[in-house]
């Protein structure tokens, strides 16, 4: 089986802090117009805004000796941190890779340019059930390229939780383990067994069925040992917590330190994230960012790329040199069962985020 490298810092979605503090920093943005820190057309230069550690550094060596293209990268934690840089014009970025439900915020907003797929030599080796799963944000599939995905779902100690108990959300509500659950400090992640506990649209914008799912979490509460982000794998692999809700990433990452871990998504459904690959409609190096993209979809750089981050790739190339040891590890390649029972995030409205944000708010200070 494949080892680990390195874990992402892909971290899940946003505190309510952190949200408001984002959007009260992007508002009225809807592009990274300036020039300031831009390559021109003349320069050999890309600028690549990704989350942290979501790129093998070996991988853009490769790429700059190749092609004689040289890459500036930009990191960021969070979608809102990166939706905030990318507004903020005091860079023109190349090529963006973020999460579902911002690439469709920045398409609905007129920021995305259309890529050319068909000038690439590698597209096809990406799995088109997962380029059809990613039209929820990018229904015709001409702006954005999937990268990673997975779910999110329930990591927890074997010794300590049988695994049938797991198979619903409502064992995070179980006092029996009063003090021992972690949950996201995440809005849109930590209502997601909320809301399907009680057989709602995670993506719901239905204000009473928002309230109802903050009612529970705030029921839930005592027993919450905290509320944490990329801490998560690391203390439920110290023995720390009996289980946790995380995505299932950082479920095979804590796998790899405890094998006493487990991980499951849970009978009701939840979340499949995507993250995905743009273009923004103002860079400078359009010709260059396509040729990027076309070359992390080549067999050796994804297969370079797949043992560094330990995401579910889309690259079937990669697939058919995996062992049956980790193709059946559902943690990182979801059944097809798994999938048909989650949903992608889709882009709320501003008033719905709002919404949530207060949600948020009055639980956290409960």
């Amino acid at each position: 089986m494949l080892k680990k490298a390195n874990l992402p810092a892909r971290l899940s979605l946003l505190s309510a802090a952190t949200a408001l503090c984002c959007f009260a920093a992007a508002c009225g943005q809807t592009g990274n117009d300036s020039e300031t820190g831009a390559a021109s057309k003349e320069d050999n230069t890309l600028v690549v805004l990704n989350y942290g550690k979501y790129l093998d550094p070996s991988v853009i060596r490769m790429f700059e000796e190749e092609t004689g293209i040289d890459i500036k990268l930009e990191e960021y934690e969070s979608p809102e941190e990166m939706y905030t840089k990318f507004t903020s014009g005091s860079i023109r970025y190349d090529v963006v890779c973020t999460s579902d439900y911002m690439v469709e915020r920045l398409i609905s907003e007129g920021a995305v340019a259309e890529i050319d797929f068909s000038g690439f030599e590698y597209y096809e080796n990406l799995n088109p059930e997962i380029i059809r799963s990613a039209q929820i944000y990018d229904p015709e599939s001409k702006y954005s390229m999937p990268y990673f995905y997975g779910t999110l779902g329930i990591l927890y100690d074997t010794n300590l939780v049988p695994a049938e108990a797991t198979e619903s959300w409502s064992i995070l509500w179980d006092e029996t383990y009063a003090d021992s659950i972690i949950m996201q400090n995440s809005v849109r992640d930590t209502f997601v067994p909320a809301l399907r506990l009680l057989d709602y649209d995670i993506n719901t914008e239905d204000q009473g069925q928002m309230e109802e799912a903050a009612a529970l979490l705030i029921e839930q509460k005592p027993i919450v040992y905290a509320y944490y982000v990329d801490e998560t794998a690391d203390e439920v692999a110290a023995g720390n917590a009996a289980m946790a809700l995380v995505y299932s990433g950082e479920a095979a990452y804590a796998a790899e330190l405890n094998e006493d871990l487990a991980y499951t998504v849970p009978k009701e459904g939840s979340n499949l994230w995507i993250d995905s690959w743009f273009i923004p409609k103002n860079s400078a190096q359009k010709e260059n960012a396509q040729t990027f993209l076309d070359f992390l979809c080549r067999e050796d750089v994804a297969m370079v790329n797949f043992e560094y981050v330990w995401y579910g790739t889309p690259n079937l190339k990669v697939m058919e040199q995996l062992d049956e040891e980790t193709l059946a590890d559902a943690t990182i390649f979801p059944t097809e069962e798994i999938l048909s029972n989650c949903v992608v995030f889709k882009q709320f409205s501003q008033d719905t985020t709002d919404r949530y944000n207060y949600l948020w708010k009055m639980l956290k200070s409960e």
